[in-house]
């Protein structure tokens, strides 16, 4: 057993099964693959596979056990080269940021600013997509971490920080009907056409529930992923929107009219989640420090031994 006979296996069921997929992201070759997963299974006497001719068509009960030790395995090895590069250079290297439009565009700006005054030499990537997206992909280790109203407290093998609520407001062209109709309601709300986050975004839940509540339908005609996209729409008059009160600026949406709607929703809270098992580089918790000041490293820490501990 070694270790490109681990690797291969991760990325054949990383590419659902397809070897060729695998081979062509590792940069090898198909029977390359094959041969080594087989030299596994016959190792292990068992096999990790079940094949429906030379097609891989699901893993075995066995299988899918072998798979996740490899995984740690490899999440270990990843860990010592962590450890090392800690270090042998404690200010230099890269942070892989997953996270959503709305935090990338409006929250982080001010925390990378200062993230980067501290650690020049640090490349940070971030990495935009729905909480979904951002929750897998922090999970598999493709972001160091990831920040996202939702999914990511869905993932077990992640430690997730609660870092701020927030709540929504309205936007609305200037001398919008909305004016007459103080204090919002719901009700109100629901007259009229809106445009506001794709179902999967940014708390979007806690609206559907708050109108639900009430026994109403939101006439949403058109939903979006992110909030600039949203006041496009908004300022063509095809509706009111309904964004992240985070995503409202006085200065570059001066087009608009806000009413606040913090008495209308639930609050949503703003997560930040890293793997538990992983070595963490220091200007990781710095970063954590900077976004959610409250989480020293002592605290981070704390956060990701708690399910040991359980």
């Amino acid at each position: 057993m070694n270790l490109q006979q681990l690797r291969y296996l991760d990325a054949v069921v990383e590419h659902g099964l397809n070897v060729s997929d695998a081979a062509e992201a590792l940069f090898t070759s198909q029977p390359g693959i094959s041969k080594q997963v087989r030299q596994l299974e016959a190792e292990l006497g068992l096999a990790i596979f079940v094949r429906q001719g030379k097609r891989l068509a699901s893993l075995t009960p066995a299988g899918e056990v072998v798979v996740a030790t490899a995984r740690r395995a490899l999440g270990e090895l990843r860990n010592l080269k962590r450890v090392a590069e800690e270090f042998r250079a404690e200010d230099t290297g890269t942070l892989s940021i997953a996270t959503t439009h709305t935090q990338a565009r409006y929250v982080l700006p001010k925390v990378l600013r200062a993230f980067a005054t501290r650690y020049p030499k640090v490349r940070v990537e971030l990495h935009q997509g729905n909480p979904l997206q951002v929750a897998e992909r922090t999970a598999r280790g493709d972001a160091d971490l990831g920040i996202a109203t939702e999914a990511l407290a869905d993932y077990p093998e992640l430690a997730t920080l609660p870092c701020y609520e927030w709540n929504r407001v309205v936007i609305a062209p200037k001398r919008h009907p909305l004016h007459a109709m103080q204090p919002l309601t719901l009700e109100a709300l629901a007259k009229f056409p809106i445009v506001t986050y794709d179902s999967s975004f940014t708390g979007r839940t806690a609206m559907n529930a708050a109108f639900a509540a009430c026994g109403l339908e939101p006439n949403v005609v058109l939903t979006a992923l992110d909030s600039d996209v949203i006041k496009t729409y908004v300022d063509l008059g095809m509706g009111i929107g309904i964004i992240a009160e985070m995503a409202y600026d006085a200065a570059r949406d001066a087009q608009f009219d806000k009413f606040a709607a913090g008495h209308l929703f639930a609050p949503s809270t703003t997560r930040l989640g890293l793997r538990r098992s992983v070595f963490q580089r220091g200007f990781v918790y710095a970063f954590i420090a900077l976004f959610a000041p409250r989480y020293d490293r002592a605290a981070v820490d704390a956060a990701l031994a708690e399910r040991t501990r359980r």
